[in-house]
């Protein structure tokens, strides 16, 4: 019958052979001998050691969450060092760090009636190849500068053809001050107002107030919409006068200049009424700064 201390030195010889034996990859020696714990206590997580570094070598072979090869996606089972003994833990690996961070600030960013893929909209992917944007770009690097640095600084209207990327360009600013904690709505204009004269007897006054007080608007495409009274007079009038009246930042996309757009305003079905189509006017001048995007058809 074998004595205890026989069994002891036994297993410790085992533990020793294979610590040694795992510690013949030099990139694993490197790995737990970082640690700086003794040796003797690294020899008792040999084979715990041995699952954290394969997950140590998938993430610094990972190259998104998707390819992600360890057992908790998205997380590393780790070492931890706590009064000589080591426990191990998973710890989300930076690129889960920064999705939720991403998933974060993209909940400031709200859309209406718009494709979903405008969140994604980023300034680093904008085409460079385009010298008719660098004002444009500039504009928003000096709004952005700007934002609470003074009394609300003013938006834009940007006009210009037809698939050029207006939408997209205010998009990634507003993704960039979505960053900021800046809550923002973007709305496809046309087909909001369809949906907001659906809501009457639903939820129609907490959208239309939702709308008047976010602190950025864009109105996307303003003009194409089907013009009536109640379109200019009941929603756009007054959004427009509450944002002015409380200096928040306000932006439009639309094919036509200003001047194109007031005789679309004057125009309904009730006839034309240029005064009402110039007080709208005045107050998108007061909102923003006209600036007009002439390139070519992205979308084709």
């Amino acid at each position: 019958m074998k004595k205890i201390t026989d069994i002891y030195e036994e297993d410790n010889l085992k533990l020793t052979q294979s610590f040694q034996e795992a510690c013949s990859d030099k990139l694993f020696k490197e790995y737990v001998y970082n640690l700086n714990i003794k040796e003797e206590i690294l020899m008792k997580y040999t084979s715990q050691l041995q699952d954290s570094f394969l997950e140590f070598q998938n993430c610094n072979k990972c190259k998104n969450l998707d390819s992600c090869k360890n057992n908790m996606k998205g997380y590393c089972n780790t070492p931890i060092i706590e009064n000589n003994i080591i426990n191990f833990s998973y710890i989300a690996c930076e690129k889960l760090k920064k999705q939720e961070e991403d998933n974060l600030y993209k909940n400031n960013l709200e859309l209406f009636e718009m494709p979903k893929g405008i969140k994604e909209a980023s300034f680093k992917n904008i085409y460079k190849d385009d010298k008719a944007r660098l004002p444009i770009l500039k504009f928003f690097k000096d709004f952005m500068n700007k934002y609470d640095k003074e009394d609300m600084p003013r938006g834009c209207y940007l006009t210009g053809s037809f698939g050029s990327g207006k939408t997209y360009l205010i998009a990634a600013l507003f993704n960039e001050m979505a960053k900021k904690n800046i809550k923002s709505v973007l709305i496809y204009y046309p087909d909001f107002l369809v949906t907001l004269k659906s809501s009457f007897s639903n939820n129609y006054q907490e959208k239309f107030n939702y709308i008047k007080k976010i602190p950025l608007l864009l109105l996307d495409d303003i003009g194409a919409e089907n013009e009536t009274n109640w379109s200019r007079d009941e929603v756009l009038g007054p959004i427009l006068q509450y944002r002015m009246d409380n200096h928040l930042p306000t932006f439009f996309t639309s094919n036509l200049s200003l001047k194109e757009l007031e005789t679309t305003l004057s125009i309904t079905s009730s006839g034309v009424d240029k005064v009402k189509a110039r007080r709208i006017i005045e107050r998108i001048k007061q909102l923003t700064t006209e600036l007009e995007l002439i390139s070519k058809n992205r979308r084709e």
